[in-house]
């Protein structure tokens, strides 16, 4: 079955490590242009309870538009694209402080990150922004995310946050996305023109069938619906990322995952509707770096650097013997002994020439040799698919 009428293998909130949640405009504006600061609360305090928990936690929040338009005097429902791109221009630092001042209340962080699709289509920029946002979840912030519509164009934006929440997602390996809308899920037609509609409660697998499922857009500033988020659920499925979506009027919109109907006032939100991903993000992510099938260069490595990755290691300068070839930050390069033999493939920290600079050097003295402080690791353990494991620790194949 792809769908099933039974949410009880559905996946859990509580199971997560990592996850990226998305709000709708509807949600978090109201008619009027001003910012639902009640319910903003009450979501920043489900956030402050998930992260007490020991995870890490995104949001990748809509908005920016609907606040700054009314601010402008835009208030028709059509606007041109200067129009929205002055609206979120407007808008976004309004945005950017009532979830600062939200997350404060509880001792968070909050980090603002305006993407265009260039920043997580293209490896380099890819990588930039992973690494940042790595950086924010290891010093306790949450990072509140948007489209850069100040600058997108027509043909390049991505036209919703849903399809922007998945890339996300899929950017920092995350294994579960929460689409707060203002619909519980996924009907088996428009339940708005359907009376018939049927909810279904968990997907597997998505086909045509379950496409067919979506309807138009919902009209008003909202420029998503349930096409986008089935779009999304195909980007957040195939890295490996479980996907919910979810009706968010309430007040603590994520404690109906984590809190028993009525528990402090919280809790019990209904119907909602699961994407199942038949891969954990790790995995997806290590299948498409080891689906290179042409690396851009070589890192040759110490039979202690070789040992150390088929333990699960990170490759550090020091274990790094020689470069060959040339390649940029972000490109797949082949890892190989000193016999010549090849045993892994990642992801390079490093251009070439400055990973030449600090080959066999100490981690430690990365920034006074090139000037500027980059990562510890030529190519950290995530980016890194180890093909040959006997080989590695020098011992014969099989």
């Amino acid at each position: 079955m792809l769908a099933h009428d039974s949410p009880s293998a559905a996946p859990r909130l509580a199971d997560a490590r990592r996850l990226v949640v998305k709000v709708g405009s509807a949600l978090l504006v109201d008619e009027g242009g001003s910012v639902r600061e009640a319910w903003l609360d009450s979501l920043a305090q489900d956030i402050a309870r998930l992260k007490s928990g020991g995870r890490d936690v995104a949001v990748v929040s809509s908005g920016s538009i609907a606040v700054g338009r009314q601010h402008l005097g835009l208030r028709r429902e059509s606007l041109r694209l200067e129009e929205k791109q002055a609206a979120a221009a407007t808008g976004q630092g309004r945005l950017a402080h009532a979830y600062q001042t939200a997350l404060a209340a509880h001792g968070i962080t909050a980090a603002q990150i305006l993407l265009t699709p260039d920043d997580t289509e293209d490896r380099r920029r890819h990588l930039n922004a992973r690494a940042t946002l790595e950086q924010l979840f290891q010093l306790g912030a949450v990072p509140v995310i948007n489209e850069n519509d100040t600058v997108a164009t027509a043909e390049i934006r991505f036209g919703d946050n849903d399809r922007l929440a998945a890339r996300v997602s899929q950017m920092i390996s995350a294994d579960t996305l929460v689409l707060l809308s203002d619909i519980d899920g996924l009907y088996t037609a428009d339940p708005r023109k359907d009376p018939a509609a049927r909810h279904i409660p968990l997907v597997e697998r998505l086909d045509e069938q379950v496409q067919a499922m979506a309807g138009p857009p919902q009209p008003g500033y909202s420029s998503g619906g349930m096409v986008t988020k089935l779009a999304a659920a195909g980007i957040a499925l195939g890295s490996g990322c479980n996907m919910v979506i979810a009706n968010g009027h309430m007040t603590h919109p994520l404690a109906q995952f984590t809190e028993p109907e009525g528990e402090g006032g919280r809790g019990g939100g209904g119907r909602n509707t699961w994407f199942v991903a038949g891969q954990n993000p790790l995995t997806a992510r290590k299948r498409w770096i080891a689906s290179s099938l042409s690396p851009s260069g070589s890192l040759v490595v110490d039979d202690g650097a070789a040992r150390a990755l088929g333990r699960g290691k990170s490759l550090l300068p020091a274990g790094v013997l020689r470069i060959e070839g040339a390649f940029s930050r972000g490109d797949t390069v082949a890892i190989r002994r000193a016999d010549g033999r090849r045993f892994a493939i990642g992801l390079s920290a490093y251009s070439s020439g400055d990973a030449a600079l600090i080959a066999g050097r100490q981690s430690g003295m990365i920034a006074d040799i090139l000037g500027f402080a980059g990562r510890e690791e030529m190519i950290h353990r995530d980016d890194l698919v180890l093909e040959d494991a006997n080989l590695a620790s020098g011992e014969p194949g099989p």
